[in-house]
């Protein structure tokens, strides 16, 4: 016969005050019992978070990876999309093109799609808005790594002077920036991101993984491979 008796048992005929003397008492002698508490509520939160994430992936994941708006570099029928949020004006998004362009160079598989995001004042929304008016002249690729490349700050005059070194037909660019189409799409980064949680630039999506901040060439390759292994 047991002598273990259910709690409700143990209870009957107890007051509060003594029944929080017998947990304080067992908690004294078995300490483990609060990490093991913590480790399974942390585990259940991060079931949880996991959980929405992936409800809100699969709610948008089209508008993210299939935006017909949205620029793609890389291979455009790779078996794999990397989603990269950025500003032009973000040191860390200059610092990532190194990483990026190593992905894309070592995995010929990757499907690079960009999602424009100025969030770092009046310099970036014009370079993001030109970046994204270039494409009409068929030179948004060219265009952004220059703009990622260059020394100091994005702003009119300094977005407008590289446009010109790669041979952008600088009036033209001013005329489409004004386009719908560029407004639409930095209106639905701000609208993707806020729904993600990121909060600033560069972050990554790859599979249901996020990935915000700077992330190294070999990182994003583990991620990639990560999305490949589970199809």
């Amino acid at each position: 016969m047991s002598l273990a008796l259910p709690i409700t048992a143990l209870a009957d005929g107890l007051d509060e005050g003594r029944i929080r003397e017998l947990v304080l008492e067992t908690i004294r002698a078995n300490p483990e019992i609060v990490m093991e508490a913590v480790a399974i509520l942390e585990r259940k939160q991060a079931e949880a978070e996991n959980n929405a994430l992936a409800d809100i992936l699969s709610a948008i994941r089209d508008r993210l990876e299939d935006d017909a708006n949205a620029p793609v570099l890389g291979n455009p029928e790779g078996d794999v999309t990397v989603v990269e949020f950025f500003d032009y004006n973000c040191p860390y998004c200059r610092r990532a093109m190194e990483p990026v362009q190593g992905l894309l160079e070592a995995d010929p598989n990757v499907r690079l799609v960009y999602r424009e995001w100025p969030i770092l004042g009046e310099g970036s929304v014009f370079a993001a808005r030109a970046a994204l008016a270039a494409r009409k002249q068929g030179k948004y690729d060219e265009f952004h790594w220059a703009l990622m490349a260059m020394n100091g700050r994005a702003d009119e005059a300094s977005v407008l002077r590289v446009a010109s070194e790669i041979g952008l037909d600088v009036e033209q660019l001013r005329s489409d920036m004004e386009g719908s189409e560029i407004d639409e799409h930095i209106r639905n980064s701000a609208e993707l991101a806020q729904a993600l949680g990121f909060n600033g630039t560069p972050s990554f999506v790859i599979g249901n993984e996020l990935a915000p901040g700077l992330v190294q060439q070999p990182q994003l390759m583990e991620m990639v491979e990560s999305v490949r292994a589970q199809e």
